[in-house]
């Protein structure tokens, strides 16, 4: 795809950077007396100059050769003795929409520590609004200079059968996304149980996108390393992000994967496989880094790319092979044959850093424009009118009380089955209910939360029945989850269960609840749930935390109930004090938020809580809160 995101294709351009390299014609900017990081042969060249012309590299000065020749009256010169040079860094693999803020101010937050490019799967806006939700969330991309770079996502829903979402995609759908300017793959193919079985869609979705030689990247949480993994690669997947353990990584290496090693605000997996990685010794031209989902407190306090760069160096990892792996390893894949590297012909996206530890950006050029310095963006903030049919997403068709959240204590396999958006769980059950279990306690079903991972467990709890309602038991860490569709009104469904791992008293409530998006409540009490449901349902979506009747903390995000319109800033502070609120409530565990925005992902093992009820995430049969007895 050589010219697809640069200023000027090279077919255009080639003669002026050829008369620039021999000093026949001046470059428009020359930067001087860098380090030079080569990612090509993985060294650093000393005090080395770099001469650009129309957004391109034209000459690379080097073992004593400057660009004194590039250099005319009105070439702009940059002494950047003592800095690194390196090519602008690229997230692999990214959803913008968990920065809860838009593509232009996402790239207000990340361009100054060093980010260049994305590879940006929007399946969050796409479950919400489709791929008209889509193309609007990407007219405002193009308010900023940050190459924002598309993958359509391809499991809109992500499972089928299990979940109710805003929109759909089929293959037709995918066939016409390879027409778009900024696609360069396919979104991650998260249905890969649908891949194994043959599924017509989630094949013919692939085969679109492998037909206009573009890539398929992966979602492959399975541990399986033999079968089904050579069944999902020889598909097409290519790539993948969701690696639990070394074993998956070294096996998804082997069988010629393209491996994401992620590091963002909850999925903190490079620690747990990178170590391995080094010490194994095997090649990393197949290894990219990437955030997957990063909060937007995170990239204001902490970094982006950068961050993710200073833990793998802790971690013991060689700088320059880190650099490798967010540059040329990531354009490789992708097949961006003009990005990645700094070199001639090449598109001058550079990163003068201060060093190669603490990864501290102090200019950054995209296109050869400096676009970022000493970590302050220098492009405007842009004014995107969103219009109301992105800003109007929440429709329950109902308002929510807490008479809403009683789950009748009976003994029957039906407990647990959605009821119409509405009605209570009693009435759902019409004539299907029971006798009733005395007071007590009773083993129901719960999602068990592992910290930093995407991971849940099926686990048997204990709660108390009182009055003949199953309630919540604090004192045990067992909360009540409620999970409602918010897109189709009266005629949507709800669901409800319990999940243990987060350790909180009130309530929880958000939109941000992966993959449907649909509004997810958790809590300790029927009260603070039904506020914070309806605190949610009034502001058009987002995120709070409520405790005893009142809100600790509000986070509002009225575009597709997943994004601000405000400032990265602005939205960075709300989720700082709503994370303080969890902490307040009881909470230790990082990224809170993310981690119960999960709950309802029913492409990850094991255990999910959809608007429809419990998934087995392994064998995706719906299971019951309580066994018959």
């Amino acid at each position: 795809m050589l010219n697809k995101f640069c200023k000027k294709p090279l077919w255009e351009c080639n003669e002026d950077l050829v008369r620039v390299a021999r000093g026949d014609e001046f470059a428009d900017l020359v930067i001087r007396h860098a380090d030079v990081v080569s990612v090509a042969t993985q060294e650093i060249l000393p005090d080395s100059d770099i001469a650009i012309k129309d957004g391109r590299i034209a000459y690379l000065g080097m073992d004593s050769h400057t660009a004194e020749h590039c250099i005319g009256p009105d070439t702009r010169v940059i002494d950047a003795t003592g800095l690194v040079a390196t090519p602008g860094l690229m997230d692999s693999h990214i959803h913008v929409e968990s920065s809860m803020t838009s593509v232009s101010e996402y790239a207000r937050a990340v361009v100054p520590h060093g980010t260049t490019a994305i590879l940006t799967d929007p399946h969050e806006v796409g479950n919400v609004r489709g791929l008209e939700g889509v193309k609007s969330m990407f007219e405002d991309a193009k308010n900023a200079p940050l190459k924002s770079m598309m993958t359509p996502p391809s499991c809109v829903p992500a499972v089928l059968g299990v979940e109710d979402t805003g929109a759909s995609i089929t293959d037709k759908d995918i066939a016409e996304t390879m027409t778009w300017d900024n696609v360069v793959a396919l979104g991650e193919m998260m249905n890969f149980p649908g891949i194994l079985s043959g599924e017509k869609n989630a094949l013919g979705e692939v085969r679109a996108t492998l037909r206009t030689d573009r890539v398929v990247t992966g979602h492959f949480p399975s541990p399986d390393v033999d079968r089904d993994l050579n069944a999902y690669i020889a598909s097409g997947v290519s790539s993948d992000h969701e690696c639990g353990s070394w074993e998956s990584v070294l096996a998804k290496l082997r069988l010629g994967q393209y491996v994401q090693l992620r590091y963002g605000s909850a999925w903190l997996n490079l620690p747990g496989y990178l170590p391995q990685l080094i010490e194994s010794g095997v090649c990393t031209a197949h290894c990219l880094l990437c955030t997957d989902d990063c909060h937007p407190n995170t990239l204001v306090s902490d970094g982006h790319m950068d961050r993710v760069l200073r833990e793998a160096v802790r971690l013991g990892l060689d700088p320059i092979v880190g650099i490798q792996m967010c540059t040329v390893n990531a354009a490789h894949y992708l097949g961006l044959t003009d990005m990645g590297v700094i070199a001639p012909g090449k598109c001058a996206d550079i990163v003068l850093f201060k060093d190669l530890s603490d990864f501290d950006a102090k200019m950054v050029f995209i296109d050869g424009e400096l676009v970022a310095q000493d970590g302050v963006a220098k492009f405007p903030r842009a004014d995107h009118q969103w219009p109301d049919w992105m800003t109007h997403t929440m429709s329950l068709g109902f308002e929510v009380t807490p008479q809403t959240f009683e789950i009748p204590a009976l003994r029957t396999s039906k407990l647990g089955v959605a009821v119409p958006n509405g009605a209570t769980v009693a009435e759902g059950l019409g004539d299907d209910a029971c006798a009733p279990v005395p007071d007590g306690t009773v083993t129901v079903r719960a999602i068990g939360i592992t910290p930093g991972d995407t991971i849940t467990r099926d686990e048997f709890v204990e709660v108390p029945v009182k009055n003949g309602l199953l309630v919540a038991d604090h004192g045990h860490d067992v909360l009540k989850a409620c999970v409602f569709d918010r897109h189709h009104g009266a005629d949507g469904v709800h669901s409800f269960g319990f999940v243990t791992g987060f350790g909180i008293h009130g309530a929880l409530a958000q939109t941000v609840s992966h993959d449907a998006h649909n509004l997810l409540v958790m809590g300790d009490n029927d009260e603070d749930m039904a506020l914070a449901a309806q605190t949610l349902v009034e502001c058009g979506g987002g995120e709070t935390a409520v405790v005893d009747g009142k809100i600790l903390a509000l986070v509002e995000l009225p575009v597709c109930g997943l994004m601000s319109a405000g400032s990265v800033d602005d939205v960075a502070a709300q989720v700082a004090k709503a994370e303080e609120a969890w902490k307040q409530m009881g909470c230790t565990m990082p990224s809170p938020f993310m981690t119960m925005g999960v709950m309802s992902l029913a492409c990850v093992p094991v255990l999910r809580l959809t608007n429809r009820g419990y998934v087995n995430c392994v064998t995706f049969q719906m299971e019951p809160l309580m066994e018959e007895k």
